[in-house]
């Protein structure tokens, strides 16, 4: 095996074509260099350096070593340099699941200083709900959800608090609530149909609003479920029932949409940051540590 060090003497004697200058550039004396050229010449099987008098030149395999010898160190310091800004979180990828509300609070602000600071990091960003993000989570197809909390069945998932959002009355443009008062309460909405978010893709943020609605003295009457807060509002938009989403999404589609927010306290819910356990993604770190710095 020939290794690099033995690369770099010789194309600093193949570009000085002296010894002496080689090797007051290696930094090192000319005798041990002289038999470093000699060696690799015998692991080659091949002569390299033309020696005379005063001049040294290149034997025809001795170009084509210098060629190759330059390419192989070339990439060699490219892999090194890859490597560490990968080991440091200045490049690689961070692959990351959100549920569609998480994009509009601190997340689009989050990700856009993110690519400012780690602009060699490739981040993958896919929609998914809570319970979708658990299991690619646990097949490791992603590196990081952030999702509604409670979650019940987080099992060995690591939890991180990461926003605050509330609560907001969605209604068709026209509902007849909008029209009869201007203030609407979760009471008001007994005996409408509603557009909810499937218990199995979120427990967390459906048992919220199942319990927001039990304390205002009804159950809700779900004609239809939707996977996705985007697809629930749209079916809000179509006139398909009423619902109760992020108030951060409040501008979704507002002018189909009227929203009237829900200001009691049990109103509140958090988002949390969800990871594997044992993370070893140094991109990963770095996120973490600008949520933290955020």
């Amino acid at each position: 095996m020939i290794d690099l060090r033995l690369l770099r003497q010789f194309v600093a004697v193949a570009e000085e074509l002296h010894f002496h200058r080689a090797a007051a550039r290696l930094h090192m004396s000319q005798p041990p260099l002289t038999a470093a050229i000699r060696r690799l010449e015998e692991l080659l099987g091949a002569e390299l350096i033309v020696r005379g008098n005063r001049t040294l030149g290149l034997t025809a395999a001795g170009q084509v070593l210098l060629l190759e010898a330059r390419q192989t160190l070339q990439q060699a310091e490219r892999a090194f340099v890859h490597t560490r800004d990968v080991a440091a979180g200045r490049s690689g990828v961070l692959r990351m699941a959100y549920v569609g509300s998480a994009m509009y609070g601190r997340l689009p602000s989050l990700i856009r200083s993110f690519r400012q600071t780690h602009p060699m990091v490739r981040l993958e960003l896919r929609e998914a709900t809570s319970r979708q993000q658990q299991r690619m989570l646990r097949a490791a197809e992603i590196d990081l959800g952030i999702l509604i909390a409670p979650v019940p069945e987080a099992g060995d998932l690591q939890l991180r608090p990461f926003d605050r959002d509330g609560l907001a009355i969605a209604l068709p443009q026209g509902h007849r609530l909008q029209s009869a008062a201007q203030s609407i309460d979760v009471a008001d909405l007994a005996g409408e149909d509603f557009v909810m978010w499937p218990a199995d893709e979120g427990i967390g943020f459906h048992s919220h609003v199942m319990a927001l609605c039990r304390a205002s003295g009804f159950v809700p009457d779900v004609v239809q479920e939707a996977h996705g807060m985007h697809a629930v509002l749209s079916l809000v938009a179509v006139g398909a029932g009423v619902a109760i989403v992020p108030a951060s999404m409040a501008g979704f589609r507002s002018e189909e949409i009227h929203y009237q927010h829900i200001g009691t306290a049990d109103a509140g819910f958090e988002l949390q940051l969800c990871l594997r356990p044992g993370h070893d993604n140094p991109a990963l770190q770095q996120w973490l540590a600008r949520c933290t710095a955020d």
